[in-house]
């Protein structure tokens, strides 16, 4: 291509070009900086990124500057000439010790916040974290709420055959919702292969290992909803496996976990169990009823529900096997 036909070209890119980085709605949509703390602990992690970043700013100014001022000021054009000198003891031990005394002074704000990271005592609540491809498995611990959260981006904008919302693969059917104010504990491990369980607002990342338990925590001071994802590459779908935190006031959280309960004892499996227990006539569905456990058919109807949709919220339990026996009522009202 002629130099002469490459000026029209190079003048609409540059147009272009400075057109999109000049459009504040453009610039909207970059975040160059972390995600603004939501927690004491977040905020001890933002001031310290900041600190380091302009430690790091300063000691490129300085070195930088003093490296192209030295080049400029004693070139060969300007008639200087080149220096012989060897070791000069005084100059290595200014450029020993002034290192040393910077990386003190960032590692004593760091090691604080780490400690304070892996401060997992004295929690208001603890929660129960697992991992699997490609969903997250919340279990609280002391309420006996236990349910899946999972990706709730219809397939339509995955398969760009619709717009994308504005939470795009960042939204979840079932979030996890915990009051503010509180210290939530959180222990961590996975089904399958390595996750890792991250909400930058919250200052909360850790990996979720099979096999061990890891743990973490956090306290939002605000009310609000924060998203994060899996950071650990976890299969074909680690795209897909999007975290969300609500933080609600008490109220509302009491609210939210009573209904939570009444969920879990709702007999909506109930149809599902009575065929485990007593089979199907007319059909290949056989009668486990004489030959599991409770908590054995319990489990097969829960495994059963959780592989056609993964709405666990309700999942059976063995006590309410037990009121669908033949007989079951009866045995209820006798011994009330």
């Amino acid at each position: 291509m002629k130099r002469g036909a490459l000026r029209p070209l190079l003048g609409k890119t540059l147009a272009a070009l400075s057109g999109t980085m000049i459009s504040g709605a453009v610039w909207a949509g970059y975040q160059l900086n972390l995600r603004e703390p939501q927690s004491a602990l977040a905020r001890d992690v933002y001031n310290m990124h900041t600190l380091v970043n302009l430690v790091c700013l300063a000691i490129f100014v300085v070195v930088f500057g003093a490296m192209f001022y030295s080049i400029w000021k004693h070139r060969k054009s300007a008639g200087h000439q080149a220096e012989h000198f060897h070791e000069n003891t005084t100059v290595e031990v200014i450029w020993t010790v002034i290192p040393f005394l910077i990386l003190i002074g960032m590692a004593y704000p760091a090691t604080r916040t780490v400690l304070a990271m892996k401060d997992t005592s004295n929690p208001d609540m603890t929660i129960k974290v697992t991992g699997y491809q490609w969903k997250w498995e919340y279990d609280y611990l002391k309420d006996g709420v236990k349910f899946m959260s999972t990706l709730a981006t219809p397939r339509a904008q995955i398969e760009n055959r619709a717009d994308k919302g504005a939470e795009y693969l960042l939204e979840v059917d079932n979030p996890l919702v915990v009051p503010v104010g509180k210290k939530v504990r959180v222990l961590l491990t996975a089904g399958d292969v390595i996750h890792s369980w991250w909400i930058p607002e919250l200052a909360v990342k850790q990996d979720a290992i099979p096999g061990f338990i890891r743990d973490a925590w956090f306290k939002s001071e605000t009310t609000g909803t924060f998203r994060g994802q899996c950071v650990e590459l976890c299969g074909k779908d680690h795209a897909f496996m999007p975290i969300v935190v609500k933080v609600v006031s008490q109220a509302e959280y009491d609210a939210w976990l009573a209904s939570r309960k009444q969920g879990a004892a709702s007999p909506s499996s109930g149809p599902l169990s009575r065929a485990v227990l007593n089979g199907r006539p007319g059909t290949a569905v056989a009668a486990f009823g004489g030959q599991l456990s409770d908590a054995d058919i319990a489990a097969a109807v829960a495994f059963q529900r959780n592989s056609r949709d993964n709405k666990v919220g309700d999942m059976a339990q063995p006590e309410r096997v037990a009121s669908l026996k033949p007989g079951a009522e009866a045995v209820a009202r006798a011994a009330r």
